[in-house]
């Protein structure tokens, strides 16, 4: 009977309605309550939801084809804001994340650099144009997307027992328009299996407690075999041209016997340490050898590239320094600064209008390629020192 009555609620909505979309959320009320969702908790979901989410599905069908260079990747994360932020939130959080690493045993700079990555330290939560309503954006993947449907389906019951649980209110259940949510960005089945309430306020808000957001990203990392104490991996020297090096792990002390030693020059610490030989850029780029925490960086995001992220800035943050190599990238690198003095310079010509945040997006690699053809200069895109001098003569 009270899913007759949804329904007809549902058809009574004003004209701008999607009535298939309405029709959906019904028929799914039903499947949700055989998973243990209350009626009323999936009434309270709904509520005032009347259409799917057209930016949620704009974003799910154009996933663009490129894929950007490490220099790319590593320069829009591991940059000098993302370090100084990260530097002062650890001093804020200084109480929090002692009692954090004591209980968890994991490095409190992995856990910012996550949150830097993930979040931009809890900024991205602010925007309303990225974060939206989760129920709605699940909803709207289940019913408009074939590919994501199945996983759509999933999420939405779980983030259906998360409300239900009380940890969060339905106006606060907000994610990016793929679910991901709160300052690191947990699906709902893995904040299911790995929220903590760290602040013992009796909810695991990960939304707005910093605290348990972090304890959350530690217990999930813990979970998955952190070794407390163990780095994610080392920097090695170049390796010589021309030399084949064997695949797989290998004790760190047997690696230096074959010539791969670090570029600082200084002695493995844990020389019985098992590790393996990576290079994200080449040999033409930095090199490392990395341990079984790498791996455990990977259960957050099964990519290389952002499992160098996160060591790479943790590194920084911590004081050790950055790269003795730097990324094969084909221009002189600017500065935080800089990059923004160039963007700000080229929304002043009127080529971009987009965020002054420092970051090489997709924006500014069209504004800047637009700026070069107008310059006469070869149209690559890249935010080299070249552009900025052109456009300070501007």
């Amino acid at each position: 009977m009270a899913c007759i009555v949804f329904l007809f609620a549902a058809l009574l909505q004003p004209a701008h309605a999607d009535a298939g979309f309405q029709r959906w959320i019904a028929q799914f009320r039903s499947t949700a309550m055989q998973n243990g969702i209350s009626g009323a908790t999936y009434d309270r979901a709904f509520r005032g939801i009347t259409a799917p989410d057209p930016e949620v599905l704009e974003k799910a069908r154009y996933q663009p084809e490129f894929r950007a260079e490490a220099w790319e990747y590593f320069d829009n994360r591991v940059q000098q804001d993302a370090i100084d932020t990260g530097r002062r939130l650890a001093r804020q959080w200084k109480p929090w994340l002692d009692r954090i690493e004591q209980k968890f045993g994991v490095s409190r700079y992995v856990l910012l650099a996550i949150w830097s990555i993930e979040s931009n330290y809890g900024e991205v939560l602010k925007n309303e144009r990225v974060m939206r309503s989760l129920p709605r954006s699940l909803a709207t993947l289940a019913y408009g997307d074939k590919r994501r449907a199945k996983f759509a389906r999933q999420q939405l019951i779980a983030a259906l027992k998360i409300l239900q649980s009380g940890d969060i209110d339905v106006g606060h259940l907000t994610s990016s328009w793929a679910g991901a949510m709160g300052h690191t960005q947990f699906i709902p089945t893995s904040y299911q299996a790995y929220a903590v309430d760290m602040d013992g306020d009796g909810r695991r808000d990960i939304w707005s407690s910093v605290p348990d957001a972090l304890a959350t990203a530690a217990n999930l990392l813990r979970k998955n075999g952190w070794q407390s104490g163990e780095t994610w991996g080392y920097e090695t020297a170049a390796l010589p041209e021309g030399r084949k090096f064997p695949g797989g792990n290998m004790a760190l002390s047997r690696w230096a016997s074959i010539g791969v030693v670090r570029a600082n020059g200084k002695a493995f610490p844990r020389p019985s340490d098992s590790a393996e030989l990576k290079l994200p850029d080449g040999r033409a780029g930095p090199v490392f050898l990395v341990t079984r925490n790498f791996k455990v960086i990977k259960r957050y995001n099964n990519s290389d590239k952002y499992a160098f992220a996160v060591g790479l800035l943790a590194d920084e943050l911590a004081g050790y320094g950055g790269l003795v190599r730097d990324w094969n990238r084909p221009f002189q690198r600017l500065t935080y600064s800089e990059t923004e003095e160039l963007q700000k310079r080229l929304g002043m010509l009127g080529y971009y209008d987009g965020p002054i945040d420092g970051k090489i997006g997709s924006g500014s690699r069209e504004a800047i390629r637009a700026f070069q053809a107008r310059s006469g200069m070869q149209q690559d895109g890249h935010p080299g020192k070249e552009v900025l001098q052109r456009l300070r003569g501007q």
